[in-house]
């Protein structure tokens, strides 16, 4: 089965209310949990923007995936990479980081302002807010003037309270058990 989509009929019918999620804590499958719903929204026609902030490079398998959709569904998909092709932390950011994720954030805002998706995914939004790179205020007040339609996601660990405050849906992951505590390195097609 073919997907067609007719943007001017995009889910003409569906709840008139956009919400604002999190996926936050120190649990595995935070960005997993926001991209499956990115892949849901896509095949309702949705047009989707993933912001990926602190990560750059090109060696995710999510976007190796996305890289082969079909044409009728990555039309609908922007996916942008605010950081550099490393994981940044608060003792290893740079100036480069800083004009990346900032960068990032400007488009973002711009496209909230816009109306130009009907879903967003600022993937790690909360580590850039909790090193300093974002401003909280900023953030707020952006995500409390989006369009009602909109739906916004947030991950990242650590997600501030003031982001907390203004979502309409929380989900802290937390682990329980990982295999990485038993040194087991980082395995291609399971976390990157």
């Amino acid at each position: 089965m073919t997907l067609h989509c007719n943007n001017n009929l995009v889910n003409p019918n569906w709840a008139q209310h956009g919400y604002i999620q999190v996926y936050t804590g120190d649990g595995k499958g935070k960005t997993t949990a926001s991209l499956g719903l990115a892949m849901r929204a896509l095949g309702r026609c949705w047009k989707v923007l993933i912001i990926m902030f602190t990560k750059g490079g090109d060696d995710y398998g999510e976007l190796n995936s996305f890289r082969e959709l079909s044409d009728n569904i990555s039309d609908n998909l922007k996916i942008v990479q605010a950081g550099l092709d490393r994981i940044v932390y608060k003792d290893n950011q740079t100036e480069s980081d800083t004009k990346a994720i900032k960068e990032g954030w400007e488009l973002a805002k711009k496209a909230i302002q816009n109306h130009e998706y009907q879903l967003i995914i600022l993937d790690e939004a909360n580590i850039a807010i909790d090193i300093g790179i974002l401003d909280v205020d900023d953030v707020v007040n952006t995500l409390k003037n989006k369009p009602d339609e909109m739906e916004i996601v947030l991950t990242g660990r650590n997600a501030h309270p003031k982001i907390i405050e203004i979502a309409h849906l929380v989900s802290k992951i937390e682990p329980v058990k990982h295999y990485w505590d038993t040194g087991i390195a980082a395995r291609k097609g399971i976390e990157y």
